[in-house]
Order: C-alpha cells, then sequence, then structure tokens
C-alpha cells in the first residue's frame, strides 16, 4: 500500500496535463479550467488521503452549493450531517474591513512527497499506523514575500484537504510572519462527488469579502467566482507565479466588493 495517500493530497503531474492555460490579460498563466475529464480509476490507499487535490471533472455539473453536504472527520471517514457553527471565529476588530483571503497548502504554497529529496526546505516526520515516516516539503519559489505582503492585507486562512498532522507542522515552518490567523484541515471540508470541496460559505463571513486561492477547480466548485486559480507547482524553481500576483492582490485588498474585480479579470483572461 502507498503510504502517502491517506494524509496528504495533491494533484499528479499526469493530473497538471489536463488543465488548459489561458495565457492572455494581466494574470498570465493564473486563470485555467480542467479542461478533460479523468476516467481512470484513482489510487486510494494511504498517499492520496494524506496530501489532498483532486481535478474536477468538467463534464460533471457544477453546483452553486451543496444543499446537504457532508463534512469529513480527521481520520477521512464521513460524517451524517455538516455542524451549523461556522468554521471562524468573529472577525477580530483589528481585522474590520479586511478581505478574508482562503490560501491552499500542497501544490499552491508547497510540493510534497514521502521520497527523499536532496534540496527539501523541510523534512516533517508523520507518524502513520505507529510508523514514522518522513515527509520531504520544497517550498514554492517566492512563497516568503507572498504570504508575508498577504499577511499585512488580508484576514489569511489556511484551508487544505490534508490532515492536520501534516499541515500543521508544515504551516508552523512555512509562515515566518503569522500570516495565517486561522487554519482548516479535512474535517472543515464538505465531500461532494468523490472530493474534498472547501465550502466558502461555512466560514461565517460575507461572501463578497472572501477569496480563495488553489490550484485545484475541486476544491472551490461550490463557489468558482470567489477563486483566484494558481498553477499546480512541483518543482520548478523558475517559477514567478507568487511573486507576480502581489500588485494584483493590493489592488484588491482595497475593493469592497471582490466580486466586481474577480469578474474583470475572468473576462481579461
Amino acid at each position: 500500500m502507498d503510504i502517502s495517500s491517506s494524509i496528504i493530497t495533491q494533484v499528479t503531474r499526469d493530473e497538471e496535463d489536463n488543465y488548459t492555460l489561458r495565457e492572455e490579460g494581466e494574470f498570465g498563466k493564473v486563470f485555467k479550467k480542467c479542461s478533460v475529464a479523468h476516467d481512470k480509476p484513482r489510487s486510494r490507499g494511504i498517499f492520496r488521503s494524506l496530501f489532498c487535490c483532486l481535478c474536477h471533472k468538467e463534464t460533471e455539473q457544477i453546483p452553486v452549493n451543496n444543499n446537504a453536504p457532508l463534512s469529513v472527520e480527521e481520520n477521512g471517514t464521513i460524517s451524517k450531517q455538516v455542524p451549523a457553527k461556522p468554521l471562524l471565529p468573529q472577525l477580530k476588530s483589528q481585522d474590520s474591513g479586511k478581505i478574508c483571503v482562503v490560501i491552499d497548502l500542497d501544490e499552491t504554497l508547497v510540493h510534497s512527497s514521502f521520497k527523499p529529496v536532496n534540496n527539501a526546505d523541510f523534512i516533517i516526520p508523520v507518524e502513520i499506523d505507529g510508523t514514522v515516516h518522513q515527509v520531504y516539503v520544497l517550498k514554492r519559489p517566492n512563497v516568503d514575500e507572498y504570504l508575508k505582503r498577504m499577511g499585512e492585507l488580508f484576514e489569511c486562512v489556511l484551508f487544505t484537504a490534508s490532515l492536520s498532522k501534516y499541515a500543521d507542522p508544515v504551516s508552523d515552518l512555512l509562515d515566518k510572519w503569522g500570516a495565517f490567523q486561522h487554519r482548516l484541515f479535512r474535517e472543515s471540508c464538505v465531500f461532494h462527488q468523490g472530493n474534498y470541496v472547501k465550502d466558502l460559505s461555512r466560514l461565517g463571513r460575507d461572501l463578497n469579502q472572501v477569496i480563495i486561492v488553489d490550484n485545484s477547480p475541486a476544491s472551490y466548485i461550490f463557489h468558482p467566482d470567489n477563486a483566484v486559480p494558481v498553477t499546480s507547482w512541483f518543482d520548478d524553481m523558475a517559477d514567478t507565479e507568487l511573486l507576480d500576483l502581489i500588485p494584483f492582490f493590493e489592488r484588491l485588498s482595497k475593493v469592497e466588493d471582490v466580486y466586481d474585480i474577480l469578474k474583470q479579470q475572468r473576462t481579461a483572461s
């Protein structure tokens, strides 16, 4: 059994090859869509359950929201009912007026592997079934500058479909400036058509003041109009996407309604 997939859920390079990227407009490679349905059966072993980021089939109808979503426990099992309590506490007074930016982890900010990597930025020990395994983590280029600036401008929330036993220690090492005021893990997702979905309506924030930054369209299929998609990152050290996004987010931090400017950028792209 592949020991990694129950803790970290991430896209594979084969899945990423099925994204078509729109090169025009201000974002360049930022806006993308999932264009090819994946008909091959996916491995559901421990590896895919540890990291998380599955691609949504374009042939499936994208719902506006799920009337009765299923919540996911820390161990990956499905609960019967989503709790009514918002995922986030009340907005702090010092953050009044700030937009809430939900940021994904795997393939958005880092890439992790159970295979040894010589240039790993972090090595995280993770216990699985009584055995400690080493997770090798690579940081996306310019992630430090990106997180520092995002923490200055927004109420930032880490939201990953990976398990906290992996994602929490990665975040401790990655977020040097305390940009993430809140961290949400797999148990905060809802399970919809085989994917872990981040339902932004459960955050407890006005949706016109919420943005999600994620490499997986499946993660935000309930709220695609709130998304700033990014390309999946694996090991390209020449990548500049996070750095290129900073000026856009600086402008976005001043708006009262995120939908107008995100719609403009989708049209331009």
